[in-house]
C-alpha cells in the first residue's frame, strides 16, 4: 500500500460521443447522434461540430468525440495497413482559435 493511496482522486470522466468520419472527395463529413456536418477542412469541421454541440457542451463542460473513419473510402489493397490511421479523438471545447 502506497503512502499516497488515500490522496488519489479519480479524474471525472468526460462525456464521450462516437461519430463516423468520412470524405466524399471534396469535403470531410462527420455524422452520428442525429447530425451530419460537412466542411472542406478538418479544422472547419471541428469548429462546426463544436458549435453544433454547444448545448451539450454547456451541460457537460467537456466532451470527447471519437471519430471512427469510414474505411470504405480507402482502396481495398491498402486497408490492412490503414485500419486506425484516420481515427481521431476531438476534445471539446477546442483549445485554439
Amino acid at each position: 500500500m502506497s503512502f499516497f493511496t488515500g490522496f488519489t482522486r479519480r479524474k471525472k470522466e468526460n462525456k464521450h460521443l462516437e461519430m463516423i468520419l468520412d470524405h466524399d472527395g471534396r469535403n470531410w463529413i462527420v455524422s452520428g447522434n442525429s447530425m451530419r456536418i460537412t466542411a472542406s477542412s478538418l479544422d472547419g469541421l471541428d469548429k462546426k461540430l463544436e458549435r453544433a454541440l454547444a448545448d451539450k457542451l454547456q451541460e457537460e463542460k467537456k466532451l470527447s468525440v471519437f471519430m471512427s473513419f469510414n474505411n470504405e473510402v480507402i482502396p481495398m489493397w491498402i486497408r490492412p495497413y490503414m485500419n486506425h490511421y484516420f481515427n481521431r479523438i476531438l476534445e471539446l471545447p477546442l483549445q485554439y482559435q
